[in-house]
């Protein structure tokens, strides 16, 4: 990273992953990149979204493993310094098709408590209903990267390690 006085720990960077709404899975197919935003959980240092059995991500999984993701948190404008504040992470690691039926069910529901934890009551209907049209992948992280630009209450931009 060049910017070393930005950048951040993993225990930050983890906690961006864990706010973010979404993240960009990128990947690269043959000579092109593919991009498409998807929406994780995290259980320690694996990664899981839910996704068809078919498609450019499993196409393209299937021909190459290597996946980066991008998250984004706590963005807003600073327009007395023409710039952006923001809280981001970059998470690279291998996907892998989740096959075994207990993970995947573990996988989901931790995705479904993430985002619809005011309908967990009805989680076992929708597995019943819906696991054999759902694919899961995981993506264990292998590297993580944190940054931060962050300015504090006198106006000074917030250096690594140093908070409100």
């Amino acid at each position: 990273m060049r910017r070393k006085d930005r950048e951040m720990n993993k225990d930050f960077a983890l906690r961006v992953l864990d706010k973010a709404p979404f993240v960009t899975l990128s990947m690269v197919n043959e000579d092109k990149p593919y991009s498409v935003p998807v929406s994780i959980v995290r259980d320690n240092d694996v990664l899981y979204f839910h996704c068809a059995f078919e498609g450019s991500k499993i196409d393209i999984l299937n021909k190459n493993n290597n996946i980066t993701l991008t998250a984004v948190s706590k963005c807003k404008p600073r327009p007395v310094d023409f710039t952006l504040e923001y809280e981001s992470a970059v998470v690279n690691g291998k996907g892998a098709l989740v096959t075994d039926e207990d993970e995947k069910i573990h996988a989901l529901k931790l995705i479904c408590k993430r985002y619809a934890l005011s309908n967990m009551e009805n989680f076992d209907n929708a597995i019943n209903r819906s696991l054999h049209r759902t694919n899961v992948i995981k993506i264990k992280i292998e590297e993580i990267y944190g940054k931060r630009k962050k300015y504090g209450s006198d106006g000074k931009e917030l250096k690594y390690g140093k908070d409100e």
